[in-house]
């Protein structure tokens, strides 16, 4: 029987003839057809014919409401009932679970608990899928606790959704155990471990996983390709998750975006940009998180035209408030990077002022282009129009900071929930020693209830900016004991401690020990720190030595270390040899040729020098201007 038909025919002599039974199937079709004054009709007839006493048809009425949004008539139905079983019950938490109030559905399910009933495998799953989204690793506990005690523990889906909501809760060990407990496993069971692995960083158990998959019977769908996909491309290795997607038949717009946002976060947004264009001539259709993705290429690519053109693609296919409101910040900041002020302020204006976000991003651009006290200003803007600031408008707007207002700032987190905030900890760290207070930071850093690796890293680098070479060696060991494992970034801040303090020996024991007992793997911003370190300590000849030695070719930064410490020593041949080397690094840059120029002149081979100005000037470049940044009360 269908339910659409039937309606424009059908009148209320004929539902006379209706039994309880058809009745409850009309019921029924109303549900699925979300047919609302159908049902009405229906509801009065039941309670014309007497029947609205019967529970079982109570019970379908209160399901047809809420499954037609009609939450208002279910619930007066509902607070009638003598006693609502768990049927009824059920059909509160599928519109809950329908509309997203997770909240709701965690404090019905303790009701309904009071009432007497007790929940079963419909019930299960919706409140934990609602504890999985609030977070409510408390509450999910005591949901488990419950699916023991009612003897539910073997039902697939309940399990499924145990899994799902341990891993979303950041209790994988947990999930982990749920999982290898399950009697009965299907294909969503294992995309939810793989997913909870990837989502807790876990990501070579989240590759292994897929093997172990396969040996259980399971093939993997798009879901299970794109889970792991993401995994090699938060691990940085991109053409790994590209060979994944080669292999699958229909990829999802998902599948593409996780490629796009891959390549652009592991620093090649050419590979990101093309594989955008092959979206789109493949006929997929991008959404508001590819757009948002690849104007963030076009934003580290320097492709001014290409976002442009992005701009105008998005507005055409994506509502105005939908575009602006997903894509908007990575399309402000791109402008900004451009240094394309008007646009980035059109962008702002545009999106939506009650989103953090949307401050956030234009806080993140103002910084890109050095206007320090506009995004101030947008900041006490943001204040007095009273949005909620959260950790990424602190830790943005820290860096910009003076000290009189990175003060203010800190008196602000002081008494709000921040203070126990890791990342904006660590930007007060970052405020105070660029500002000179490295006492202060160092304070902040000791208060730290918890720290990462980036805390290590920030305070080590203070240090290092402030000469403190001692403290920097003695914090490094600290952290060595604390667990954290020094990163590129960590070695980086300790040897220009060293070099800055004048502690050679250290300093080189450090380097020598990071392949000996670390096994790091040394990157040429290393060894541009032993070149300027020995440099700086007039011990040049070694630093030429140790430059001839390395493994591939110096880059500026070796050659400008070498070249700074000549001039301060006064050595000419060292001078000219950094200087021409910079020269054919960068031949384009005019500095390189005045100073090589200079250093011929402070020499007295003065045609030397006429011959360096002459080379630059066929090449049609000319000096830069100079520059100088004066802040009052700084």
């Amino acid at each position: 029987m269908k339910w659409q038909p039937m309606a424009a025919s059908l009148h209320k002599t004929e539902l006379k003839l209706l039994s309880p039974s058809k009745l409850n199937h009309l019921l029924q079709l109303c549900s699925n057809s979300k047919c609302l004054n159908q049902g009405k009709i229906v509801h009065q007839q039941i309670i014309v014919y007497g029947y609205n006493y019967n529970p079982f048809m109570i019970t379908k009425l209160v399901q047809m409401y809420t499954d037609c949004d009609d939450l208002v008539s279910a619930s007066n139905l509902f607070d009638r009932m003598p006693q609502p079983n768990v049927f009824a019950w059920t059909s509160f938490f599928t519109f809950y679970a329908r509309h997203g109030m997770h909240n709701q559905s965690v404090t019905t399910y303790k009701e309904m608990k009071r009432s007497g009933v007790l929940p079963d495998n419909y019930v299960f799953p919706k409140v934990l899928k609602a504890c999985a989204q609030l977070l409510n690793f408390k509450a999910g506990i005591l949901v488990h606790k419950d699916v023991i005690v009612c003897g539910y523990e073997s039902n697939l889906q309940v399990c499924n959704s145990l899994v799902d909501m341990y891993a979303k809760c950041m209790d994988v060990k947990s999930a982990r155990w749920v999982f290898d407990e399950m009697v009965e496993r299907d294909l969503w069971t294992w995309n939810s471990m793989i997913s909870g692995y990837v989502s807790n960083g876990l990501l070579d158990l989240a590759v292994e996983m897929l093997n172990s998959m396969r040996l259980d019977g399971f093939e993997p769908d798009v879901v299970t390709w794109n889970t792991v996909m993401d995994a090699y491309c938060r691990m940085g290795f991109c053409d790994e998750a590209w060979k994944i997607f080669e292999h699958i038949k229909e990829p999802s717009i998902i599948s593409w975006t996780i490629l796009i946002s891959g390549y652009s976060r592991i620093g090649k947004p050419g590979a990101s940009l093309r594989i955008f264009r092959d979206m789109l001539n493949y006929g997929a259709s991008a959404d508001s998180n590819s757009l948002s993705s690849v104007l963030v290429s076009c934003r580290h690519l320097g492709a001014l035209m290409c976002g442009k053109e992005i701009h105008s693609y998005g507005v055409k296919t994506e509502s105005g408030i939908g575009f602006y409101s997903s894509a908007g910040p990575a399309l402000l900041t791109m402008y900004a990077k451009h240094g394309r002020i008007k646009d980035a302020r059109n962008v702002f204006e545009l999106m939506d002022k009650s989103d953090v976000v949307s401050w956030n991003a234009m806080f993140v651009g103002l910084i890109d282009l050095g206007l320090r006290h506009l995004a101030l200003e947008y900041f006490r803007n943001m204040q007095r129009m009273g949005i909620k600031v959260d950790q990424t408008t602190l830790s943005a707007v820290l860096p910009a900071c003076d000290l009189k207002s990175g003060k203010e700032i800190h008196s602000f987190v002081t008494k709000s929930s921040f203070s126990l905030v890791v990342p904006v900890c660590n930007a007060l760290i970052h405020m105070y020693s660029k500002c000179g207070c490295i006492a202060s930071a160092s304070t902040v850093f000791s208060n730290m209830f918890t720290k990462d690796r980036v805390s290590w890293n920030t305070m080590i680098g203070g240090f290092a900016m402030h000469g403190f070479g001692h403290d920097a060696l003695k914090l490094l060991q600290e952290m060595n004991c604390s667990g954290f494992s020094p990163d590129s970034v960590t070695f980086t801040s300790a040897l220009a401690a060293c070099s800055h303090s004048g502690l050679i020996d250290e300093g080189l024991e450090l380097f020598n020990s990071m392949t000996r007992d670390s096994g790091f793997t040394i990157r040429m911003e290393h060894f541009s720190c032993v070149v300027d370190m020995l440099a700086r300590a007039g011990r040049l000849e070694e630093a030429v030595e140790f430059i001839r030695g390395l493994p591939g070719e110096p880059d500026k930064h070796i050659w400008g270390a070498l070249l700074t410490a000549s001039l301060a020593r006064q050595n000419v041949d060292l001078g000219k040899l950094a200087s021409e080397q910079l020269i054919t690094l960068e031949p384009e840059n005019a500095g390189h040729y005045v100073t090589l120029s200079n250093i011929y002149a402070g020499a007295g081979r003065w045609d030397d020098a006429v011959n360096v100005r002459k080379q630059m000037e066929s090449r049609g470049l000319v000096k830069p201007s100079g520059q100088s940044w004066i802040e009052n009360g700084n």
